[in-house]
């Protein structure tokens, strides 16, 4: 016998739609003027709610930062791993995952940069920060999927080498001498070093 899921209650359901209006105010303020020019008051104000109940959902700009990013970023990592399953040659497919992640971080440069940021040094025990570091671990599991089909790369190993990769892809779209950068031009200077790394 099915159990019927349990109806969503009237709280839950004004506190889901609160936070799908602060996430569109956070989104569409930031886009237009980058996240060091929006205030936590504006998003409150474009959300239609106070700033308190704003902190309820995020406690800083920098967490709703990570709000917004993290499901771009999400977005951007299920597109890759899905185009990466169709591509047999390993570094072809490991740029697969890494292309609409590149592309999705320089939207906006200077989002893109302030998010890897909160990433590194942000608050662990924030629940957007958690979701972003979660975010960063399925997408080395996603690369160390895809090297280990090299046969000659161990279990373990392709797990140091994903980690790395992915450093590698933050390390390239993170400095300031990067800011003028395309998208092509940091995904092949991943390449460049992803090959290097990938020779065995």
């Amino acid at each position: 016998m099915s159990v019927a899921p349990r109806p969503v209650g009237r709280r839950e359901r004004n506190k889901q739609e609160k936070l799908d209006r602060i996430t569109a105010a956070a989104r569409a303020l930031f886009a237009e003027h980058g996240v060091d020019e929006v205030t936590t008051q504006q998003v409150a104000d474009m959300a239609d709610i106070g700033t308190g109940t704003l902190f309820l959902y995020a406690k800083n700009k920098g967490e709703l930062l990570l709000l917004v990013q993290n499901s771009t970023y999400a977005d951007a990592l299920v597109r890759g791993t899905a185009a990466a399953e169709a591509i047999p040659d390993v570094l072809q497919a490991v740029m697969a995952i890494v292309r609409p992640i590149v592309e999705c971080n320089r939207v906006q440069i200077d989002n893109g940069r302030t998010y890897l940021r909160e990433m590194v040094f942000g608050d662990p025990e924030e629940p957007h920060h958690r979701e972003a570091l979660g975010l960063n671990v399925q997408t080395e599991e996603a690369i160390a999927a895809v090297l280990r089909r090299d046969q000659r790369i161990e279990h373990d190993v392709a797990a140091t080498l994903a980690r790395i990769v992915t450093a590698i892809m933050f390390l390239n779209m993170a400095p300031t001498i990067n800011i003028a950068s395309t998208v092509d031009d940091i995904l092949g200077a991943i390449e460049d070093q992803v090959r290097v790394l990938l020779r065995r």
